[in-house]
């Protein structure tokens, strides 16, 4: 590709190719040819993920558009061709999904932020003046972070010494509660698209951009915030700030930058990746931009115009490394390495791991108690189901007593494989969030259509700029078929109601269970009180191949 062949090499290292018989050392997941004057750290979206965790990539990731076809939209084999890698490899393990569940007993877990701060500590030793960038999403995600606000994770990654950082899940927390983290940060929050509702002027709590003086180059890091915010999340939440993508207001502050001097100008972005390449294709200046959102892990960069986008997944299963050789004002050459956490490969860092366990200690018999056991690989990530989602629904419909249950096409949550336990902390892992509450309602079957069309609208309209980055809102009771190539209100047909096979009714008033609804004062249980009372009745969960969605357009 243009980014390799261009700009020196990218990708795997020697790792790569090593059949899952073969021992993998940390020193061939660290090894880098040092190159030019600048590195960049990134870490984005890990979900308050402190431990070691299985997580398992999508097997579906439609693009539409001109993303159709292109990465990430890949996966599976497809993904594996596209960039040479071996089946069985730990590439292969750490990139797809195929044959998940056995590549995991081999390889085993990924993650933990002892093992991130070895990677990073390494990198440093190597270039000690490292900007190390983390995407956001990092003060969401798991029983502890809910129970502290997000000070566990707040906790542990300024022990990582980032030098700055923008956001998303973190406004869920509230304005009062964010106000009070962001001031206490010794490092820069950065979101130049973070404006002022009341004013329509740029936020005094997030600067725009940090200057870095690294290598002997000038370097200016502008922060993207997710631009979706009161859309997808809820605006109650947070009522003083207001977000959107902003390009324009961009090219200002790269404008800026480039005026002050700026040698290497890097985004820092909360967007989503095909959003990242439709911005890197209107704002002209970027160098590089640090993808985050859409948790895509991509082992070489992708080129759009000058600039270069990096893709580092999520949950602190990778880190990505990027060298740069910036000289006479300019970026004159990029080397990049997308390095995964094989967490009994690297050794957890002594200092960090006894700072996670000290986070973790209040609530240590909380977290551990076994809830029940899975037999089936319970996942995630996919376009329009997972069985961690299919899990959720069964118990909306069984312990709310609905219909039709519906559970929000979020992308965070690590997996488990079969024969694990299920603890607290799995749940909380999928379920945690600061609006939990499971709603039990009444909706017309041409209401429920009408949802089922926004949210295909959000996913797969042709124009990233109406792209939200999540997936398909999952459904329990309730089977339908999508034609993604359709417009918007055209996409959905064929709605069944699967206990009768009978087709819903427009007219018709259903039963429905929720939850994560964006509307203040929704009233019902915290889900994971919910999906745990299901777990504990089933004993041993088994959770078979969901066929209820039929798709085209293709």
């Amino acid at each position: 590709m243009a980014a390799s062949a261009l700009y020196g090499v990218s990708g795997f290292g020697n790792w790569a190719r090593l059949a899952a018989q073969q021992a993998l050392t940390q020193d061939q997941l660290l090894e880098f040819e040092t190159f030019g004057n600048v590195s960049l750290i990134h870490v984005t979206d890990i979900h308050a993920q402190l431990k070691p965790i299985y997580f398992r990539e999508p097997s579906i990731n439609l693009g539409v558009g001109g993303n159709k076809g292109e990465v990430p939209h890949l996966t599976g084999a497809e993904f594996r061709l596209r960039y040479g890698i071996a089946d069985g490899s730990p590439s292969h393990y750490a990139l797809s999904s195929g044959d998940f569940a056995s590549l995991a007993k081999a390889y085993g877990r990924v993650g933990g932020l002892d093992r991130v701060a070895t990677v990073i500590n390494s990198i440093r030793a190597d270039r000690p003046d490292a900007l190390l960038l983390d995407g956001g999403d990092t003060w969401h995600g798991s029983y502890t972070c809910y129970h502290t606000e997000g000070q566990d994770m707040v906790n542990v990654m300024n022990a990582l010494k980032p030098d700055a950082m923008t956001f998303h899940w973190e406004f869920t927390l509230g304005s009062e509660r964010v106000q009070d983290l962001v001031e206490g940060l010794p490092f820069a929050a950065l979101g130049q698209n973070i404006f002022d509702a009341e004013w329509d002027e740029p936020s005094e709590l997030f600067k725009p951009y940090e200057w870095f003086e690294r290598g002997g180059a000038k370097i200016a890091v502008i922060g993207q915030a997710f631009p979706y915010m009161p859309i997808a999340n809820p605006g109650w939440m947070f009522p003083e700030f207001s977000f959107g993508i902003r390009d324009e207001h961009m090219q200002a502050m790269v404008d800026e930058v480039r005026a002050e001097g700026a040698d290497l100008v890097v985004v820092l972005s909360h967007n989503g990746f095909d959003v990242d390449k439709a911005m890197a294709g209107k704002v002209t200046g970027i160098d590089v931009i640090l993808s985050g959102h859409t948790h895509d892990a991509l082992p070489e960069p992708v080129q759009v115009g000058q600039t270069f986008i990096i893709a580092s997944g999520s949950n602190g299963k990778f880190v990505s490394r990027v060298d740069l050789d910036v000289r006479d004002g300019k970026m004159m050459g990029l080397r990049h390495k997308l390095i995964p956490i094989f967490s009994d490969v690297i050794a957890p860092d002594a200092e960090i791991a006894q700072l996670i366990d000290a986070q973790r200690a209040p609530y240590e018999a909380q977290l551990a108690e076994v809830i029940g056991k899975t037999d089936s690989t319970l996942f995630r990530r996919g376009n329009f189901n997972g069985t961690w989602d299919d899990l959720i629904c069964d118990a909306l419909l069984s312990e709310r007593d609905a219909e039709i249950a519906m559970s929000p096409g979020v992308r965070w949550g690590p997996s488990l494989v079969p024969g694990d336990d299920i603890t607290r902390e799995d749940i909380f892992n999928v379920t945690s969030m600061s609006y939990p509450n499971a709603y039990r309602t009444e909706m017309t079957g041409e209401f429920i259509k009408v949802i089922l069309e926004d949210v295909a609208d959000n996913i797969f309209n042709p124009d990233p700029y109406y792209q939200q980055g999540g997936d398909m809102v999952r459904t329990g009771g309730l089977g339908y078929s999508i034609d993604i190539s359709k417009p918007q209100g055209s996409r959905i047909s064929d709605m069944t109601m699967l206990a009768t096979g009978e087709a819903v009714d427009p007219a018709k008033t259903y039963v429905v269970a929720g939850w994560a609804s964006v509307n203040e004062g929704t009233e019902g249980p915290p889900i994971w009180d919910v999906v745990e009372a299901h777990i504990r009745k089933m004993g041993t969960v088994t959770v078979g191949d969901n066929t209820s969605v039929k798709v085209t357009g293709m």
